[in-house]
């Protein structure tokens, strides 16, 4: 089993962005605790998060094929497919609950980040309906697929106002680590 430091290190060989780093590791932060939410693996789940785009920067036109490879290749082939498959359009079947967790995960994650940064106490306080109202208004975080985030709600059983709720709590509980906490005046 791949331990978080060589998930990590295969991660740094790749990305260099530090906005690319903190998406890695808040939706690595989200699957852990999607693990233990579903009991399953948290530590098959989190390094599932941490590597999902690790690729994209530097090979974006073969995103994820690249990581996916390198996971096929040290035998992990549980998270390969689960990354594979981590946005719907790809049309790769999603079996496991990891399979379904990471498309519920990423850009819904990803998304209640960028809500947060536009925020003066940043992830502190937001609310459920804030975010939602930012999820109506198309032109914030555009690149967001939004029916991909209502996709991956749909695939755990959850409704989209729950899952923000639950990435909410979890953000917050690491909001120092992700520069999301308020800044000190």
């Amino acid at each position: 089993m791949i331990t978080r430091a060589e998930a990590q290190e295969m991660l740094y060989e790749m990305t260099k962005s530090p906005s690319l780093i903190r998406h890695a590791r808040t939706v690595e932060l989200v699957m852990e605790a999607m693990g233990h939410l579903f009991n399953e693996d948290p530590h098959v789940f989190a390094i599932t998060g941490l590597l999902h785009d690790a690729d994209y920067e530097a090979f974006p036109e073969q995103h994820p094929n690249v990581i996916v490879q390198k996971l096929k290749d040290r035998g992990e082939k549980e998270i390969a497919h689960a990354i594979a498959g981590h946005y719907t359009p790809w049309n790769v079947p999603r079996i496991s609950m990891l399979d379904k967790c990471i498309v519920a995960a990423d850009e819904i994650t990803g998304f209640i980040v960028a809500a947060a940064l536009i925020r003066p106490t940043r992830i502190e306080g937001l609310k459920v309906k804030s975010v939602m109202k930012k999820f109506k208004t198309a032109t914030f975080a555009a690149k967001v697929d939004r029916e991909e985030c209502l996709r991956g709600a749909e695939m755990i059983g959850m409704e989209l106002r729950e899952l923000i709720e639950f990435i909410i709590v979890v953000l917050t509980n690491h909001k120092e680590e992700l520069d999301l906490a308020a800044p000190i005046h």
